[in-house]
């Protein structure tokens, strides 16, 4: 599947199709592949997943967009992230010129609007891993939560986003008046509900979460083999360093992201799992 669009305006840049399956795609401009696989978990609820992979021409250059939203209390929220949040990015005036204030600025006007949106949206939220790839040769990362992208350098593990738990940000939760629970058994949550400290949405938390992004940038040379961009479904099971280790091994990066998925299943892991493999030169 060729996902290669050319856009004349923003606004029809909108997100993918469904929240399960696979595909695969490249770019025109570059050796960059993708491949993408989303598999429900065996939770008792539908599939929260929801994700973007695709390369689209704009203002004379080819983004590679590339998103992994993990829904919680439904999925209208990743949903929503899905359609609306790279067209948000890419209409800040400033995104040429300052990336990082644009993404900054595009990731809380979209939080206000899911917000604003409420009930509609109901009251779930989702976490948010983007990457922006530019011309094959720039690449932009946000996060917002636990979602995870991982580069992989001469085949070492590279992190490129932040994982927002609560105890890490235990002091900004207590700040705006929240709490953090550590209960035996259980994960540390945000007044004892939510196991991220910053999201999209979850407007009944809202005033104790923050959906600012952590944003990190970096240029694709020659020493960068992949990127992985997943849902904690599969970085609760797996560590960084053996993610890239079974990607690169695998040329195809539709294949790699399968075989990352079912590597996760392996090690029960119980959650949605959603994983893109991106490839940026061929050897």
């Amino acid at each position: 599947m060729d996902n290669l669009c050319c856009f004349n305006s923003v606004s029809q840049i909108v997100g993918g199709h469904s929240s399960v399956g696979s595909g695969k795609g490249r770019s025109h401009q570059s050796s960059a592949k993708y491949g993408f696989t989303l598999v429900k978990g065996k939770a008792n609820h539908p599939m929260e997943d929801y994700h973007v992979a695709k390369f689209v021409q704009l203002d004379k250059h080819e983004l590679g967009l590339f998103a992994i939203y993990d829904g919680h209390l439904g999925d209208s929220v990743p949903a929503y992230l899905q359609t609306h949040l790279f067209a948000n990015i890419l209409k800040e005036e400033d995104f040429w010129t300052d990336s990082t204030r644009s993404i900054t600025k595009a990731y809380e006007r979209t939080d206000q609007a899911i917000l604003n949106h409420n009930p509609d949206l109901g009251r779930g939220g989702s976490t948010a891993v983007t990457a922006i790839l530019i011309d094959g040769q720039k690449l932009l990362v946000a996060n917002v939560g636990d979602s995870r992208a991982v580069l992989s350098r001469k085949a070492q593990a590279v992190q490129m986003s932040t994982d927002h738990e609560p105890n890490t940000e235990r002091v900004s939760i207590e700040d705006r008046g929240g709490f953090v629970s550590n209960m035996p058994g259980d994960v540390a949550r945000v007044n004892g509900q939510l196991a991220v400290s910053r999201a999209f949405g979850d407007k009944n938390l809202k005033s104790h979460l923050r959906s600012d992004p952590d944003i990190k940038t970096t240029n694709i040379g020659p020493d960068t083999d992949l990127m992985i961009l997943a849902s904690d479904g599969l970085w609760k099971v797996m560590s960084n360093q053996e993610a890239v280790d079974i990607a690169t091994k695998i040329k195809d990066p539709l294949k790699g992201a399968k075989q990352l998925a079912m590597e996760a299943l392996n090690r029960d892991s119980k959650d949605d799992i959603s994983c893109i493999v991106v490839r940026f030169r061929l050897g």
